[in-house]
């Protein structure tokens, strides 16, 4: 019944295997790898074209991460899985990314990846597995792939990296490196660092490629073992003869468009070249023909003129030429060092920068470079607007996140809103790691921090504008971040013996380049690193000299951010809640929170305060306006903390009046003495002149005898609070 067959190696001191034969046997390709507990089922399927007329590779990658897989229900009402998460749509760009470019020019069939994790342990991630097995699963297929592509995750913990580490291993760690591959170049890198080096990135790559060829040599030997399968490679032929004439025709044209400065004329002078060529080579031609008596079913038909057309040539047909011949173009100017926009190869665009300018924001920030623009806005929050993040790991609470946002006019289009879609959380997701690094930690700066990017402008790099304007919108929040960061792409143009990087490229760079190399970080090192590769691969004597050109780049853009904001400010807005944080005894938190928690409640209302308590006794106190935050404290302070000498109460509550004084209850159960000569430094002839049974009022805890009884003192509180309040 089966035809199973398996690879099993052991890569990095972790085995690691691939097994065919066994599940999903009518998918042209299906692999299962694990490593540990955890399995991936990887299928690839192909079917014809959706439609003849069409112009692209219609390659869809879908990864998902049933809760089954790690024995757990999903959380909520719906207990069946619905949409895609935030981790499985990165997952599934993850996987996309080095492998888009491996199939020929020209192939249009559609080809389907479905990844789903079957099973799931509480060490390995199924990201690279599913990266792995979808390559296996495309190399043993009939679909014509230019394999096989290898993967691998490095994290770098306490000075040492480790291969496929476990989750716990990449919490520790100070670098974390995804890779994806051939054996001769690199096709993908996903980088998140807390300021590490060029050169340690760099020579991890270089030890993780190395571990890529291996996990090719396994993929191989798996297609050997299945035996060859015969390709099929239905590629949609151009008309060469029409090619070499539209090249003619137009490479001179587009040769001067592409050196219009300004992005929008540029546009307009090459939509015009294109609409006169479509209308010259989309025209029908009228034939005329007569019908004879053998061509109809009525013999009263025959000998009828009809008429019919033919096109030249289809506009999608003419639209892949145009790509072909722009392609021609742009390379020709970049390799005669003549960028559109006409800068030099490492030349930034213009950088304008501003904060504040978004009144109610917490913070704020406008970034403008050349012709891509950010806003971005700054929001801080308390423990309870953190994103519970739920998953085939633990639920965990995310306490900073950015979320990217592209309308259509930013590039002057107009098109439906649907949400965000894959590419937006993608950008947001690198321009989140490269910020996350550089936050304060949670106990010096108890917020959730959430930023905003809204692109309205785009021509090149959004995401590297929503790193510079996100650290400018933190800063302006008052947000002590732990240094400056800022992003730049670097894009590359080759032949054969010579490259050149494009520092800050632009849109039309990217589409028609051969590499977008996003690095973000700052002055000590790199915090965020993406690259897309839309050549076979990268070699490694160019990434690195990438690497350095990204790093030169980014020191200018931090001098500019700097001259705008140098340090983030002082003092919160004054819109943004204030918020104190203490750590009390785990016994008292029931004290605090009270029978059906109607102490917690009075304390809020009582302060205007909102109060948090977690499981180990730390306690979160926020409010917005005033400093019912501080009372709040003062209170939760006295009521479980010991009585202290020289502490005032401020809001101690008066049970009981007599003659020579009242008795005031400091905390719960606790109460002292304030005698009628502590009231006040004015003369009293009667207690109830100054306060009466359950009032509120200040006192300072003076003196505790011999018996235990505390003396307290009003006017000695008064004055010192005066004191404070001057100061």
């Amino acid at each position: 019944m089966f035809n199973i067959q398996r690879i099993e190696k052991e890569i990095a001191g972790k085995l690691i295997s691939l097994e065919t034969g066994r599940i999903a046997r009518q998918a042209h390709g299906a692999v299962v790898a694990q490593m540990g507990e955890t399995m991936v089922l990887v299928t690839a399927v192909t079917a014809p074209p959706r439609s003849e007329d069409i112009d692209y590779f219609p390659l869809s990658v879908d990864y998902r991460e049933k809760y089954s897989a790690a024995g757990k229900f999903p959380g909520g009402f719906m207990k069946r899985e619905g949409r895609p998460s935030t981790k499985e749509i990165l997952t599934a760009r993850t996987i996309d990314r080095p492998i888009r470019p491996l199939f020929p020019d020209g192939y249009f069939n559609e080809v389907q990846i479905m990844a789903s994790v079957i099973s799931a342990d509480k060490d390995y991630d199924p990201d690279v597995l599913a990266m792995i097995a979808a390559s296996a699963a495309l190399s043993i297929s009939k679909i014509p792939f230019l394999g096989p592509l290898g993967a691998c995750r490095l994290s770098r913990v306490n000075g040492k990296n480790i291969m496929f580490p476990t989750y716990t291993e990449r919490e520790k760690s100070d670098f974390n490196l995804i890779l994806g591959g051939r054996r001769d170049a690199i096709n993908m890198i996903e980088v998140d660092a807390k300021e590490v080096s060029e050169d340690i990135t760099a020579a991890a790559i270089q030890e993780a490629h190395g571990v890529i060829g291996q996990i090719c040599d396994m993929v191989d030997e798996l297609t050997a073992k299945c035996g060859p399968q015969e390709k099929e490679i239905p590629l949609s032929e151009l008309d060469a003869g029409l090619l070499e004439q539209l090249e003619k025709e137009t490479f001179d044209a587009f040769y001067a468009a592409y050196q219009v400065v300004v992005k929008a004329d540029r546009n307009a002078a090459i939509e015009q070249i294109i609409e006169q060529a479509v209308a010259k080579y989309t025209a029908s031609v009228s034939h005329s023909a007569t019908k004879t008596a053998s061509d109809s079913d009525e013999g009263d038909d025959a000998g009828v003129e009809l008429e019919h057309e033919t096109i030249l040539c289809s506009s999608t047909q003419l639209k892949r030429m145009f790509e072909i011949i722009q392609k021609k173009v742009v390379k020709k100017l970049l390799l005669e060092g003549k960028r559109p926009d006409g800068r030099g190869f490492e030349d930034i665009r213009a950088i304008d920068c501003q904060v504040g300018i978004l009144p109610r924001s917490h913070g704020s920030a406008l970034f403008t470079r050349g012709e891509t623009q950010a806003m971005v806005s700054c929001t801080l929050g308390t423990g309870r607007d953190e994103q519970i993040v739920d998953g085939l790991v633990d639920e965990k609470g995310q306490d900073f996140m950015l979320h990217y946002n592209f309308p259509p006019y930013s590039v002057g289009e107009a098109r439906m809103i649907r949400g965000p879609g894959r590419r937006e959380i993608g950008h947001g997701a690198l321009a989140e790691k490269a910020l996350d690094q550089i936050k304060p930690e949670a106990e010096g700066f108890p917020y959730t921090i959430k930023i905003v990017s809204d692109i309205t402008e785009s021509n090149g790099s959004s995401s590297m504008a929503s790193v510079c304007g996100g650290m400018l919108a933190m800063m302006d929040a008052g947000v002590p971040v732990k240094n400056i960061v800022a992003g730049i792409s670097v894009g590359l143009i080759s032949e054969p013996g010579r490259y050149e990087l494009l520092t800050d490229i632009i849109g039309d760079e990217d589409h028609f380049g051969e590499m977008d190399f996003k690095v973000a970080g700052s002055e000590k090192g790199i915090t965020a690193i993406q690259l897309d590769i839309k050549a076979e691969g990268l070699p490694h004597d160019i990434m690195v000299a990438a690497l350095e050109r990204a790093r030169q780049a980014r020191l200018k853009i931090m001098k500019i951010m700097r001259q705008t904001i140098e340090k983030p400010r002082a003092q919160l807005s004054e819109h943004a809640p204030k918020i104190v944080s203490i750590k009390i005894d785990p016994e008292y938190i029931g004290k605090v929170i009270g029978p059906s928690g109607k102490m917690i409640r009075s304390i809020q209302e009582q302060t205007g305060s909102l109060i948090e308590i977690e499981e180990d006794g730390t306690v979160c106190i926020s409010c917005v306006g005033g400093n019912g935050h501080l009372e709040a404290r003062d209170i939760i302070e006295s009521m479980t903390t010991p009585p202290q000498v020289g502490r005032i109460y401020p809001t101690a509550k008066v049970v009981s009046v007599k003659e020579f004084g009242a008795f005031v209850e400091i905390s719960p159960g606790i109460e002292g003495l304030c005698h009628i000569s502590e009231l006040s430094n004015d003369y009293i002839k009667n207690v109830e002149d100054v306060c009466k049974v359950g009032d509120t009022i200040a006192v300072k805890l003076v003196l505790i005898d011999e018996q235990g009884r505390f003396k307290l003192s009003r006017k000695a509180a008064m004055a010192e609070l005066e004191k404070n309040k001057k100061e």
